[in-house]
């Protein structure tokens, strides 16, 4: 397979393989590898376009017979937290995040290791080593920071705090985009994983830009239901991005 840069990029499909969401169903996706000098503006085109990248990588589903994956992303600016949801920003006030090249370091690795362990032992990224990882996060052409979350220091500690959460993200020139994210599931009352949505909606209002892109959302999957709490928000249909409508009110 070529995978030098040209002047277009080369698209690619998959075999068929089982669906991860929807049991019975088969998923095949379509992908392109994001490199050389046009990478980051590939990848801002892309992603408007509802393919979502891992390492270098750009894909998106391609389901002969499904359209149940769509595109979701928060409209930053018109976001305002629920009652719930400003309990989580109260729950974690206390925790300090710092944003980083993307390069991968052995405390996350374990912070990894041990959320994949508890939510996704069954999973595509189960097995994954730290090699995996270190390439997860440092494969990138385009422009990624790591971001990590942190519990205050001990006291008379001059050690930074414990590692909880991390989020793997893209900075694109209309938003943040949640490549990957990962946290402490011993911490279940922090709700660190709506706490790190949450604060990439006030990072990305506070650098202008008008969206964070959350990957696919796919109707009747427990492990995505959590994307349509932020509202507003769109969903990229046939007709292009289009605002979500939900039947219940998620507060």
């Amino acid at each position: 397979m070529n995978t030098q840069a040209t002047s277009s990029p080369q698209f690619y499909l998959t075999a068929p393989a089982p669906c991860p969401y929807l049991p019975g169903e088969m998923e095949r996706k379509v992908f392109t590898h994001l490199v050389g000098a046009r990478a980051t503006e590939m990848n801002d085109l892309l992603t408007q376009g509802g393919f979502r990248r891992s390492q270098n990588i750009a894909y998106r589903p391609a389901c002969e017979n499904c359209r149940a994956c769509l595109s979701v992303r928060i409209i930053a600016k018109e976001f305002r937290p629920n009652r719930t949801m400003r309990k989580v920003l109260a729950a974690n006030a206390d925790l300090k995040s710092t944003v980083f090249p993307a390069q991968p370091s052995t405390e996350q690795f374990s912070l990894f290791r041990r959320y994949l362990d508890d939510r996704h032992q069954a999973g595509g990224m189960s097995d994954m080593s730290a090699l995996d990882f270190a390439i997860m996060v440092e494969d990138s052409h385009v422009k990624t920071r790591v971001i990590e979350y942190r519990l205050p220091p001990e006291e008379d500690s001059e050690r930074p705090g414990e590692l909880v959460a991390v989020a793997l993200t893209d900075i694109l020139s209309d938003g943040l985009s949640m490549v990957y994210s990962f946290f402490n599931t011993d911490l279940h009352k922090r709700s660190l994983g709506t706490f790190m949505v949450l604060d990439h909606i006030r990072r990305a209002n506070e650098m202008g830009l008008p969206h964070v892109y959350l990957g696919y959302w796919v109707n009747g999957s427990q492990k995505m239901g959590y994307k349509t709490r932020f509202l507003p928000q769109e969903h990229l249909m046939s007709q292009g991005w289009t605002r979500y409508q939900p039947d219940t009110d998620p507060s």
